[in-house]
């Protein structure tokens, strides 16, 4: 039996199936026994008792996990949840209830926002299952404790428990929930681990049950037959090999540069990247700091503390900063929090931005201070620019604020055909393919219902991504890529030969993309990206370019 879901990263891991505990059942609505200010204090001190634990947890794990754990701490005593669990209390609920009723409303209504934010709705599960575990005196459901090495399949897993996983005990995550941008696929893919994502049969696998977790190709094989499993173990040891190797600067066979630099949401893990083998920053997220700073933008001094915490990690190396991406599947109260029928195609990106343009040029003067205090080589670039105006303006605006190289994202078709004269002003560009797949395929890359065509290996995105590295090689104007495609370290060769200059991904990927451009020359990259461009679509365009590479190995033997 073959299970698909959406691969985490490119490693393989075999081993014995260890089902997640079922949560705790719904407590019962029977009213309390002991009155209504008994039960507030049973559950302010429950509530108090988990935050402080969700914090120990995310000061022990350090990185992404800490902001996570600590965002889940703030949930625990966010003062709307409070209020309404008084309101429950004062109604004769127990606290359990109470807790239990509360979480579930805020949780619904995350949920129907989807996107980033509909994500978060499992952390408020896991946060309201471990004040209702206190309250009742029992253990809150956890990842199973066993002597042998397994693979943990799961509904879903919460942040407190990815942060801290045995990485010598736990194998691979396979969940049946989840997409790539729930906590538990950002944990994994800082900590490396072999996961896959919304696998939905995934509880149809039994405890004890062999299998082999192939994120690559994002498929859960059951019951492997014995060539499958060798195979598998023959792939983990070549990929511990490359693990281990000391990193190098990212070439081609021929010597052609091609920086490798890392996709970061957090100033924490920047550190951690460099010592990682990344030559500099390809995408820094900013809208989390956004996110993080409650009903109010956050102040230029605290936005500087973290930007110069980053840059210091990379002393002369360069380091793009992506200006605050808000909108869409991630509003924010101060800025952009109306309601929109189609918020992908609203005021997101550089467009809210220009509507409250003081936060701009507020987290602009803070990037250039922090460029003034480090060494770092500083590039900007703007969200979600549709036209040459608007290339324009953001570019005029960086430079009048004191900051040396500006470019733009394209992820917008109506740009990537307008490269030419982007260039003109923009000193870069970096290509965004997963906003770009989105708008050229008109699928939501949130929506699971069209999720097949968010493929970035269709024709049509790459055509794109050709127009833009050919405008600017003409330009002599670096263009990069900043999406997940970079992280495929067959696509990475194609988008190089398309005229891609650097490559931008999460740290983890890093090793298995150097490793494959090293296999071939610029010119072999441009054939294998003309085999792409001349297919009919994204399933057909991967099995050309893997049937060329095939005949390229024969040549290279």
């Amino acid at each position: 039996m073959r299970i698909a879901g959406t691969g985490i990263g490119q490693g393989v891991a075999t081993g014995r199936v260890a089902l997640m505990p079922e949560p705790l059942a719904t407590p019962s609505d029977a009213q309390s026994t002991i009155g209504v200010e008994a039960e507030k204090a049973r559950s302010v001190e429950s509530l108090g008792r988990v935050a402080r634990a969700l914090e120990e947890r995310g000061a022990t794990a350090g990185g992404t996990a800490r902001d996570v754990l600590e965002a889940q701490a703030m949930m625990a005593e966010d003062p709307t949840l409070s209020d309404s669990i008084d309101e429950l209390l004062g109604q004769g609920k127990t606290a359990e209830r109470a807790v239990s009723e509360a979480f579930a409303a805020f949780r619904d209504q995350l949920a129907a926002m989807g996107g980033y934010l509909g994500e978060r709705a499992a952390d408020l599960d896991d946060v309201a299952q471990r004040v209702i575990a206190d309250l009742l005196g029992v253990p809150a459901p956890g990842v199973p404790e066993l002597d042998e090495p397994f693979v943990l399949v799961a509904r879903d897993l919460a942040p407190a428990d990815t942060a801290l996983l045995d990485l010598d005990k736990v194998l691979a995550l396979v969940t049946s929930d989840g997409g790539p941008t729930s906590h538990t696929a950002i944990l994994a893919r800082e900590k490396s681990i072999v996961a896959i994502v919304g696998a939905a049969d995934a509880l149809s696998l039994d405890e004890g049950q062999t299998v082999v977790v192939d994120a690559a190709a994002g498929v859960v094989v059951a019951d492997p037959s014995a060539d499958e499993v060798a195979s598998a173990e023959a792939r983990i040891a070549e990929r511990a090999a490359l693990v281990d190797a000391p990193a190098t600067p990212g070439a081609l066979a021929d010597g052609t540069a091609v920086p490798l630099l890392a996709n970061l949401g957090s100033s924490k893990a920047a550190q951690a990247a460099a010592d990682g083998g990344a030559e500099g920053v390809g995408l820094f997220r900013t809208e989390f700091l956004f996110l993080d700073a409650g009903g109010s933008a956050p102040t230029i001094e605290e936005q500087r503390a973290h930007y110069v915490e980053l840059l210091e990690a990379f002393p002369g190396k360069k380091v793009v900063v992506r200006l605050l991406d808000a909108g869409a599947d991630k509003p924010l109260a101060f800025l952009n929090d109306a309601h929109e029928e189609n918020p992908a195609l609203g005021l997101r990106g550089l467009r809210a931005l220009r509507v409250s343009e003081d936060i701009l040029r507020e987290q602009l003067t803070a990037l250039a201070e922090a460029d003034k205090r480090t060494s770092a080589d500083l590039w900007v670039m703007a969200p979600m620019v549709s036209t040459v105006e608007e290339t324009e303006y953001i570019v005029g605006l960086s430079k009048e604020l004191g900051l040396k190289t500006a470019g733009i994202m394209v992820e917008v078709p109506s740009i990537a055909l307008m490269a030419d004269k982007v260039f003109e002003t923009a000193d870069f560009a970096s290509i965004g393919t997963n906003d770009l797949t989105q708008y050229t395929l008109a699928a939501d890359r949130l929506l699971g219902s069209v999720a097949s065509f968010q493929d970035p290996w269709h024709p049509a995105v790459l055509r794109l991504v050709g127009e833009v590295g050919a405008s600017g090689a003409r330009a002599s104007k670096p263009v990069g890529i900043c999406g997940e495609a970079a992280a495929d370290p067959l696509l990475a060769v194609v988008l190089v030969g398309l005229g891609a200059t650097t490559l931008s991904m999460s740290p983890s990927a890093l090793a298995d993309v150097r490793a494959s451009l090293a296999r071939y020359t610029l010119d072999e990259a441009r054939r294998l990206a003309e085999t792409a461009l001349a297919a009919s679509g994204a399933a057909e365009a991967r099995a050309a370019v893997t049937a060329a590479l095939e005949s390229l190995k024969e040549t290279h033997s």
